[in-house]
């Protein structure tokens, strides 16, 4: 797995995230017969609030991004975002751990949504996400604390 570190995302990353945000979703997207490449950037733009969000590095170079959005005793775990290079090393599920210890140490319940048919989804089973609900485009995701062993490090 690479190295990796996580920094307070900046209003200035808005754009770089929303090019990796275009071509990760591309393929789920096109599957639903839902891609437009102006709104799925422009849907980004919308939502960015870098307050909540961190840019993952790797070797001090972008490599993806994450946010947990407080929703009242709740958080979402919003724009999960790796470089497809990266894929399949353990880096998701490492940085994933690391934001469900955050959770976990707080006892607050993580809440998504993942596109339906998104091999995403089996990651985020794997870290205790079950299903809520869905809908013809989206499967909705909850995930209880849970306390026992650390996941690893923030």
């Amino acid at each position: 797995m690479p190295v990796w570190a996580l920094r307070p995302a900046r209003p200035d990353d808005v754009e770089v995230i929303v090019e990796l945000r275009a071509v990760v979703m591309r393929p789920d997207l096109e599957r639903l017969g839902r891609y437009d490449p102006d709104r799925v950037r422009r849907r980004f733009r919308d939502a960015y609030l870098p307050d909540v969000a961190w840019i993952i590095e790797v070797e001090a170079a972008f490599a993806g991004c994450v946010a947990l959005r407080p929703d009242g005793d709740e958080l979402w775990l919003e724009h999960f975002f790796l470089s497809p290079a990266l894929h399949g090393r353990g880096l998701g599920s490492a940085v994933l751990a690391a934001l469900l210890e955050r959770a976990d140490a707080e006892s607050r319940v993580v809440r998504l949504n993942v596109l339906r048919g998104s091999p995403a989804r089996r990651l985020y089973e794997r870290h205790g996400f079950l299903l809520e609900s869905e809908d013809p485009v989206d499967v909705f995701m909850v995930r209880k604390p849970h306390s026992g062993p650390p996941y690893g490090s923030f």
